[in-house]
């Protein structure tokens, strides 16, 4: 791939798949301000549903990759590709720096990554799944439990990542002896829910 010197301002980005990953990067960055929708671009094949979804929110749709290529300064596939200058690497950081949290890692941990960080949201959704199961199970409303569920689970991501604690430390935090909330975790661990058996890696 050809090197270009782009400016950050003026760069339009191109999605090489116009799936469901492609889909929350170009809306992330277009709800952050950073681009304007007509600056993204993707390519859609066949399936107009997906043609559909991307026009809806201002993003270019061309019948060929190879035109989102052509049509960009610079295009992101999911294929590990390599970045070919330290200017690439910080436009990229630039633009996923704007839809969330940015991490860096080697290439080493990319397999390990992918299973926690890229599998990992399927495995929240089932946790909120059960939690709003149980919570019907205990006669609340679906809608309610699930309400309730989702905010919980939000509620303790944002704890962790704001304050920096451990989350044994949080969960000792709001669990007090003899009580129900001690009782439901090691029910919890009976089962298995817990990777390291409870003890707490710095």
């Amino acid at each position: 791939m050809e090197t270009l010197s782009i400016s950050a301002e003026s760069f339009k980005v191109g999605f090489i798949g116009a799936g469901k990953m492609a889909e929350s990067i170009a809306r992330g960055v277009v709800a952050s301000g950073m681009l304007f929708p007509n600056r993204n671009s993707t390519a859609v094949h066949s399936n107009l549903n997906r043609r559909q979804v991307f026009e809806s929110f201002g993003v270019n749709v061309f019948s060929s990759s190879e035109e989102v290529s052509g049509s960009s300064s610079l295009y992101l596939s999911l294929d590990n590709e390599p970045w070919t200058t330290e200017e690439d690497g910080a436009l990229v950081a630039k633009l996923f720096g704007s839809v969330g949290k940015m991490f860096k890692a080697y290439e080493k941990m990319f397999d390990a990554v992918t299973g926690l960080s890229g599998s990992g949201p399927a495995y929240i959704f089932l946790a909120i799944e059960a939690l709003a199961d149980g919570g019907v199970a205990a006669g609340l409303p679906r809608e309610l439990s699930l309400g309730l569920a989702s905010q919980t689970v939000l509620g303790g991501a944002t704890m962790v990542s704001k304050t920096g604690k451990h989350p044994g430390v949080l969960k000792d935090d709001v669990t007090s002896p003899g009580g129900t909330t001690i009782a439901g975790v090691h029910e919890l661990e009976k089962g298995s829910w817990s990777c390291n058996n409870g003890e707490q890696n710095g």
